[in-house]
């Protein structure tokens, strides 16, 4: 059976141990599907494994308000990322939530006719541009953290899939039939529709701050200070010179997507380091496989290739939520 991973080969799920098996052992009860390749190939660097499953459970999962509101806002992002494997699983977890038609007229490329899911469709594509106009919320207020936690979640996520997944959520794309998706929706729809404990993630994690203060005083701040302390030790595989080239980037991105030819970017034989974090900042579906050879030659291991593609998709991360940031009104 062909495998779904590009550019490195994680280990067997079922050779996990430690925490890395509990993290496994926890998705399968709480996102209803047994070594999903979104968490497996995180695993060839297990400090990223855990804090990313973190932040998406405690805010898509087990965050304040309606799974299909926090899927729709996923959905935006991910369609925001051209990112179709996340897409496509958006469009499959609307089918699990029981709203068949909804994901049905989303997978044709549809507007939602609610007006109100319209609006979290729209407030999720428009995430991805830094200062974009992101309030008034299209949810209660009280719902921020999880629906912003779950925002940022995927803007992580869909850049580490572009970026070492395949495009295909399924083998042969069989996700495009519809058939197909309302059968793999129904058979995790039990799990999606039952109320998940929130904080059960964070014993996984390692002594997290509190984490930004729109997640204060729910577990999606701590996942997201764990996963942002973790994303930064990828910051060891660049120079001083190329750290600065990609914060200067990023300060600079107005949220588009680079044109077919690639002008500007890090050179792959003068700055492969660079080049691979900007890409997976900006583009990580354009990562190839020169790209990844110019940079990784003998000295680098898969776990320094997730690595260095998990700072690169944070550092969007970062650019992104500093311009979500609204103040916290407190009594």
């Amino acid at each position: 059976m062909p495998t779904p991973f590009r550019h490195t080969r994680p280990p067997s799920p079922k050779s996990a141990t430690g925490r890395t098996s509990e993290v496994f052992e926890q998705i399968a009860v709480d996102f209803g599907i047994e070594r999903p390749p979104t968490f497996v190939v995180l695993s060839s660097a297990p400090e990223l494994l855990a804090p990313a499953w973190a932040l998406m459970r405690e805010s898509l999962i087990a965050g304040a308000g309606s799974r299909t509101g926090k899927e729709l806002a996923a959905l935006g992002v991910s369609l925001a990322n051209k990112c179709p494997f996340c897409a496509d699983a958006h469009t499959v977890l609307l089918h699990a939530t029981g709203d068949h038609a909804l994901a049905e007229h989303l997978a044709r490329g549809g507007t939602p006719q609610n007006e109100d899911h319209a609006r979290v469709l729209d407030w999720g594509r428009r995430t991805r541009i830094p200062g974009a106009a992101l309030t008034p919320y299209p949810f209660p207020r009280e719902q921020a953290p999880a629906y912003l936690g779950s925002a940022l979640a995927f803007h992580f996520i869909n850049r580490i899939v572009s970026a070492l997944l395949t495009e295909q959520l399924l083998p042969g794309n069989a996700q495009r039939f519809r058939a197909v998706r309302s059968l793999a929706g129904r058979s995790v729809a039990r799990t999606v529709r039952r109320t998940a404990v929130p904080g059960a993630a964070l014993p996984l994690l390692d002594a997290p701050g509190p984490g930004p203060d729109w997640a204060a005083g729910t577990p999606v701040g701590p996942a997201y200070d764990a996963l942002r302390t973790a994303a930064h030790t990828g910051a060891e595989l660049l120079d001083a010179d190329d750290r600065t080239l990609v914060r200067e980037t990023l300060w600079a991105w107005d949220g588009s997507h680079p044109p077919v030819v690639l002008r500007g970017f890090p050179n792959r034989r003068e700055r492969p380091a660079a080049r691979l974090a900007v890409l997976a900042a900006l583009a990580p579906y354009r990562i190839t496989d020169e790209d990844v050879a110019a940079w990784r030659g003998a000295r680098h291991s898969d776990a320094s290739l997730v690595r260095l593609v998990a700072y690169g998709a944070f550092a969007a991360v970062e650019r992104i939520e500093t311009t979500m940031r609204v103040p916290v009104t407190r009594p």
